[in-house]
């Protein structure tokens, strides 16, 4: 009986569904990135495109994490966001490998991976990270984000959505006997 080839193209389906979720997140980084660059290079800094009674455009510079957290610091927030996120990004990288067929779970976790890389990037290329979606209601003001961050908002819900899904199926589970 021959030996199978060593090097050929064929792979596991558990490694294309792998790179199926790695691919996902490279276009979220890909889709932020572009979104940054066009509104970074047409708007100047707080300037505001009315797009609707309750959204603009606009261009602001977050130096600190959700909500503007640490954003008054004294620059070393940049590192340590920046390391958390690449520490989440070899867990993320891990547990994607790990179990690349739970498709709710790996949903998640792809738009995690998208969106902080989205945001580790403008970090690291410009010591904050670029925002330019901004909703209001009068004077009341949500912080503005960015393609990143809605990735990372929905990575959340649908991890939280996937863990409750979990236990609803463990709870319908009969108990086995001891």
């Amino acid at each position: 009986m021959p030996k199978p080839q060593t090097g050929t193209l064929t792979q596991s389906p558990k490694a294309v569904r792998f790179w199926s979720w790695i691919a996902g997140a490279f276009l979220i980084i890909v889709l932020d990135q572009i979104t940054k660059i066009y509104f970074e290079g047409n708007l100047q800094y707080g300037e505001r495109w009315h797009v609707l009674p309750f959204f603009d455009f606009t261009l602001l510079y977050n130096p600190g994490a959700a909500f503007s957290f640490l954003a008054d610091s004294q620059g070393w927030q940049r590192w340590f966001f920046t390391a958390i996120a690449l520490g989440a990004t070899g867990l993320i990288v891990y547990l994607l490998r790990r179990s690349p067929t739970q498709t709710l779970f790996c949903a998640s976790l792809m738009c995690i991976l998208g969106g902080a890389v989205g945001n580790v990037i403008d970090r690291v290329q410009h010591g904050h990270v670029i925002d330019f979606l901004l909703f209001y209601w009068n004077n009341w003001y949500f912080p503005a984000f960015n393609v990143a961050d809605i990735a990372i908002t929905c990575g959340a819900i649908l991890l939280v959505l996937d863990e409750l899904l979990r236990m609803r199926r463990h709870k319908r589970k009969p108990e086995e006997p001891a």
